[in-house]
């Protein structure tokens, strides 16, 4: 693993929402509190802690009739300033973190996620997130083509299907994002 520079370092967080971490997040728990572990020593480091949630208006004006968030529309979720919208309390946001906005699946659609990192000379992310197969995946796809350096925290990372979620991490994550355990991250920041 390549060693982490907290001075070039953010830490996305994302989409650990009350409705979805209830809908993807591994019964024991232990996810939510390996994330929140990462998130305290990030702050430690002085390494930016930025929390992406995907929130949608009153009436779902951004929902077409069709396609993925149709779901979410029909099931009412996600809306912003409900409970099921709000970030898990176990991994909220403190002072001097960043909250971004999206209307998409990926951190960048529709966010102004890009120009935070840009202004502050942010260049290597450390992402975690629930799906693998959404936000993870789609973030590390357009990170990439952003020329992002980045790594994957693969035990804060849930699917609802564990081969996905391995193959992503293993196979298709490989190169552009290479995946770390909670563990290791909290040890290369120890070493730096």
């Amino acid at each position: 693993m390549a060693a982490i520079d907290p001075t070039r370092t953010a830490v996305l967080i994302m989409d650990y929402q009350n409705d979805i971490v209830t809908s993807f997040t591994p019964a024991d728990g232990g996810m939510l509190t390996r994330a929140a572990r990462v998130l305290e020593r990030a702050r430690a480091a002085a390494i930016p802690v930025i929390h992406v949630v995907v929130q949608f208006r009153d009436g779902y004006p951004e929902v077409a009739d069709r396609g993925l968030f149709k779901m979410v529309r029909t099931m009412n979720r996600l809306v912003e300033g409900t409970p099921g919208a709000a970030i898990h309390s176990t991994v909220a946001p403190r002072p001097g973190d960043v909250v971004v906005t999206k209307r998409r699946v990926s951190a960048f659609s529709g966010s102004d996620l890009d120009c935070i990192l840009r202004a502050s000379g942010r260049t290597h992310l450390v992402l975690l997130g629930i799906a693998t197969s959404g936000v993870v995946l789609s973030t590390v796809r357009m990170a990439a083509d952003l020329d992002y350096e980045m790594t994957v925290i693969g035990d804060c990372c849930a699917d609802r299907d564990p081969v996905v979620h391995q193959v992503l991490l293993e196979k298709v994550f490989a190169t552009m994002a290479p995946a770390i355990t909670a563990e290791e991250f909290v040890a290369a920041l120890d070493a730096a």
